[in-house]
């Protein structure tokens, strides 16, 4: 069964016809070719799928499609400003978060949520915000101290 659907994914309004058991991350990858949210797990329990719907990170393999509908998506790819970077992104280069990148895309989203949340986190409300994201590579401890820049960033 399909279903025809909107979404507006990084600002840009998608009208698209979808069956009604794909779920938003297929949509995004499959559809919309937005390969920057990654496929993991397919069960929620790694992070690396993560967009933003409606102000509040979510992991897209979990979300039906058709229940984004006329939601408000943002995935790492509307992050940059034409050429220029978001700060958070360029905090992760800065602080060497990324080793092999995979989490990243998700890494990066969960923290814009949670910095639009809370401006003036400290080290353990990062550790809490980002529980939900799995690296293999890293110790965390750079990817917290690119989180906490950026904030201090956005909020200067």
């Amino acid at each position: 069964m399909k279903k025809n659907i909107t979404l507006t994914i990084n600002g840009e309004t998608c009208h698209l016809e979808v069956e009604t058991n794909r779920t938003l991350l297929e949509v995004i990858r499959e559809d919309l070719f937005l390969t920057g949210t990654k496929r993991m797990c397919d069960k929620g329990g790694c992070g690396a799928c993560t967009v933003i719907m409606d102000g509040i990170a979510v992991n897209s393999c979990l979300v039906l499609a058709v229940d984004a509908n006329g939601k408000k998506i943002e995935t790492i790819e509307g992050l940059p400003n034409g050429k220029k970077l978001h700060p958070i992104q360029e905090e992760f280069i800065e602080k060497g978060a990324i080793q092999c990148g995979f989490c990243t895309p998700g890494m990066v989203m969960t923290s814009k949520a949670f910095i639009e949340k809370n401006h003036s986190p400290d080290e353990m409300d990062v550790r809490t915000a980002i529980e939900g994201n799995y690296c293999r590579c890293t110790g965390y401890t750079r990817i917290v101290d690119a989180i906490l820049s950026s904030a201090k960033r956005m909020r200067d």
